[in-house]
Order: C-alpha cells, then structure tokens, then sequence
C-alpha cells in the first residue's frame, strides 16, 4: 500500500508540472522532446524560399563576406504567384507579405541591406540593378522600394558539393604523379589540358571580336558570356550566354571611327611582321623539344642522371689532390693525362728506331 501511494503522488507531480510549465499541447500526441526538437516553420520557409528557382537572386560583398541577396519587389511578386509556399507555415499562412518578411529580419533569418555606391557613375543614366557591394540598412523594416535582403543561414551543401571536396585531394595527388605516368596517359593529359586552354582563349577572343564589330557599327555593348570573367558569380550565372541589356549612352561617332582606325592599324601591323615559314618551323621545333623533355622525364632518369654525376665529383675530388679519406698527395706527382700520352708516344718512336 504504501509503494502505490508513493507512486501516485509521483504522477500527480509529473502531472502538475507538465500543467504548470506548458510545455506540451493536450491536443497533440507528439512526445514533448521532438517538439522541441521540431524546426522553426519560418526556417523551413526560409529555405524553401531560398532554394526556389523562380526568386531571382544575386551574390555580393556584405561587409568582406559573400552573401546572396534578392530584391523586395522580387519577393512580393514571388509570393504572389507562388502562394502554396506559405503552406510552411502552417497557422501564419494567412500573413501579409510584408508582415512575413517582417517575422524573417525579427528572426535574424534575413538583413536588409543597401547598395554601397549611391551616385550615378560616369556615362550611366541609372544605379546598378544589382549591386556588387552592399551595406547594412539602419531599419530593419521590409520595403519594396529599391530595398536588397540577404540571407544569413548558411545554404544546405548538396550532394556533388560533397563529393567534389573529397575529390580534389585526389587531383592533387594525381597531378604530383604525373611524372610517373605511362606515356599515353601523359599524352592525353596534356592535350587535353592544352584543347581545354584553346577553347578559352578562343571563346575570349571571339567574344571580344563580336563586342568590338557591334560597339563600331552600331554603338551598341554587347558581351557574349557577360559574367565569363566575373569575380563574384555562380556556376549558373558564369555560364550565363545572353548579354545583359546596355545600359550606358551610345557612345559617340568620333570614338568609334578612332577605335576603327586603331584596330585596322595593329591588324596590319601584326600581318607585316607575322613570322616566316621559317620562323615558325624553328619555334615548332623548340616547342617540339620542350614538350617532348616533360613527356619523356621521369623519375628513374633523373636518378640515373645523379648517379652518372658523381664519378666526376669524385674525378674533381682527386684533382684537387685530396681524398676522401682527407690525404693529400704532392701536386709535383700526379701526371695530367696529356703527359702519360705524350711519354708513351716518345717511347714508342724511340723503340722504333732501334728497330730500324
């Protein structure tokens, strides 16, 4: 009897701080555990958001660090045609876009930002669409008004993420052995590597002889490829093909009829000093020779070649009239080799007239 009232008056004090502090809903059968354990329904929307294509988004500086940012009116104008991604959460599904956006910079999920250059630059009518530099906005208010916001969660690493940061430590490896390599898979590394490297310097020359014909004629900026060469940029964006729209002035006539002179001058004038065949041949050659020595290196020839290098350490060792053992001999009696040739052909002309 008393072991059950002792164990009654255990549950009724579990009971009553349950009650007390509130912790777990009547209505729910989850354990309280996993609800605290449960994420927040704004970060799950959060990361949604971010991880959805259709919001429009760019990286910058914020305060020496990258972050990616988008656009208030890109954000009102996402929700209003993406609303089933208010489902997150849950019982603030009915929420205002501003009151939503408002809970995220409460929460530290988001920080509104502010383009860091705010004049006009030189031959621009207009500010950046898309700052590269942005600075922390005093309020901490949504706007869609010429408003930027960052993301301060770190994005979930994907999968390929993963495995190429296991994979670099094996290029490395891979390239310190390329000396030992066979002889065809150093062949085909190094035209691979020098095709890849056509490739580009091909694709920027193209681009820039597509910029420059267009620029001159029609005064137009048009980049082919406009974030190829793009510090701050993604994979996607780098790979971009379209050029962005030109914003600056028509550049005047007299700039372009000068640029036009300047071009058809240095095209003649690298066609009037353009190597002869016989020039080309020898630098043919020399690469030929160069190209040929990293191929046909390895490591048993270079050892074979210190090995044959020290006998004439040791022959200059003894010249010098010191040994390894630290004896010294007298220089009057060591005999250069010239004199053992000259003394043996006096010999063998005196015994030749004696046989006379």
């Amino acid at each position: 009897m008393k072991k059950s009232g002792a164990a009654e008056k255990k549950r009724v004090r579990r009971s009553s701080a349950v009650v007390q502090n509130g912790t777990r809903d009547p209505n729910s059968d989850t354990p309280p555990r996993k609800q605290a354990a449960k994420k927040d329904v704004f970060q799950l929307f959060a990361e949604k958001v971010r991880d959805h294509k259709d919001l429009e988004s760019r990286w910058a500086v914020l305060q020496e660090t990258r972050v990616e940012y988008f656009r208030g009116k890109d954000f009102v104008s996402f929700l209003r045609n993406h609303p089933e991604v208010k489902d997150i959460l849950e019982s603030d599904r009915n929420l205002e876009t501003e009151d939503i956006a408002n809970a995220l910079l409460s929460k530290n999920l988001l920080v509104r930002c502010d383009r860091v250059v705010k004049t006009l630059r030189p031959g621009k009518k207009k500010l950046s669409t898309w700052p590269a530099h942005l600075e922390i906005f005093p309020e901490q208010v949504f706007s869609d008004n010429d408003a930027f916001f960052a993301w301060t969660f770190e994005k979930g690493r994907p999968l390929w993420q993963t495995l190429l940061s296991f994979f670099w430590p094996v290029l490395t490896l891979a390239i310190c052995l390329f000396p030992v390599y066979p002889h065809r898979c150093k062949l085909l590394i190094l035209y691979s590597c020098a095709g890849v490297l056509l490739l580009i310097l091909s694709l920027l020359f193209v681009r820039a002889a597509i910029f420059g014909m267009i620029w001159i004629l029609l005064g137009k900026r048009v980049w082919f490829f406009p974030n190829i060469l793009a510090e701050e940029a993604t994979l996607r964006e780098l790979f971009r093909f379209w050029p962005k729209k030109d914003e600056e002035e028509k550049p005047k006539w007299a700039a372009r009829l000068f640029y036009a002179v300047v071009a058809v001058l240095v095209i003649l004038l690298l066609r009037h000093h353009a190597p002869d065949e016989a020039a080309r041949a020898r630098y043919q050659k020399r690469m030929s020779n160069i190209i040929d020595d990293v191929l046909e290196w390895s490591p048993r020839l270079a050892l074979s070649g210190m090995m044959e290098k020290q006998p004439d350490v040791a022959n200059a060792t003894e010249a010098n009239g010191t040994f390894s053992d630290g004896s010294k001999t007298n220089p009057d009696e060591i005999v250069p080799p010239d004199a053992d040739a000259e003394t043996g052909n006096v010999h063998e002309n005196d015994q030749h007239q004696d046989n006379i």
